[in-house]
């Protein structure tokens, strides 16, 4: 795969996952929505890390770790975003976690997420 099919890929698949989040979300399924609005973020991520790097990502899903490897200029507050988006990556796979995230993702709380979820996605596309 060429450079430019990698970065296709990754907005592809950020794209398909889209409709995902936003069905689970209508549908109550609150964890598993903010769980995918990471993917969302992580495959737009990778997709700068391919345009910078010129490499095939690695296969780590930390948010932050990604982005400090392109050429991207977050502020503070867009890191600090990523940091909190890594947790619903974690606490909805593993057991020690998953119930938190449980108690915290209610319906407002995951609306507001996925909104600057996606928000955040269409800028990073923006940027590519």
């Amino acid at each position: 795969m060429t450079i430019e099919e990698q970065i296709q890929y990754w907005i592809e698949a950020a794209e398909k996952d889209i409709p995902v989040a936003k069905s689970l979300f209508e549908n109550g399924h609150y964890p598993w929505a903010l769980f995918i609005g990471h993917l969302i973020l992580e495959k737009a991520i990778k997709a700068h890390f391919v345009k910078d790097v010129k490499q095939t990502p690695p296969k780590v899903h930390d948010l932050v770790t990604l982005e400090r490897r392109t050429t991207l200029s977050l502020t503070n507050e867009q890191r600090e975003f990523l940091l909190k988006v890594n947790n619903f990556n974690l606490e909805t796979r593993y057991p020690d976690f998953k119930m938190d995230i449980y108690e915290v993702a209610t319906k407002n709380y995951t609306e507001d997420y996925l909104t600057k979820i996606l928000e955040m996605y269409k800028w990073l596309k923006s940027k590519i």
